[in-house]
């Protein structure tokens, strides 16, 4: 089932980013984004690049992103059925977006996730 998708923005100040974030938001959809900067994926790369994804997860997510544009998707006519996934020219404009999500995420990630190597050392040092 297709996510729920805005009829029209209302244009005000925050509309463009309302409009962004709409064709990301979803807990895995950024995370693919980002492994097909590197190049053309099957679906068990990407499942191996995303851990923690379950099969029918990322086939939705594949799916909206290609909806909205942002991949291509590649069937070959074999069998078994080979299909590639890589990131169409209107994903590809993305590429410094998700470079710079993940720079910041690599310079605040003790803040919020794992502890940084850094974060440790400064508070072994402060006590």
């Amino acid at each position: 089932m297709a996510k729920a998708r805005h009829s029209r923005f209302d244009c005000s100040p925050g509309c463009s980013v309302e409009a962004a974030i709409g064709l990301i938001d979803g807990k895995w959809k950024s995370v693919i984004l980002f492994h097909l900067l590197s190049g053309t994926l099957r679906f068990n790369e990407i499942r191996r690049h995303v851990e923690n994804v379950t099969p029918r997860m990322l086939t939705n997510q594949l799916r909206e992103l290609e909806e909205d544009g942002l991949i291509n998707r590649k069937v070959y006519a074999e069998v078994p059925p080979k299909v590639e996934y890589s990131l169409s020219p209107l994903g590809r404009t993305m590429e410094p977006i998700l470079l710079s999500l993940k720079q910041w995420g690599d310079a605040n990630i003790g803040l919020y996730g794992k502890p940084r190597a850094e974060a440790l050392q400064g508070e072994s040092a402060a006590a």
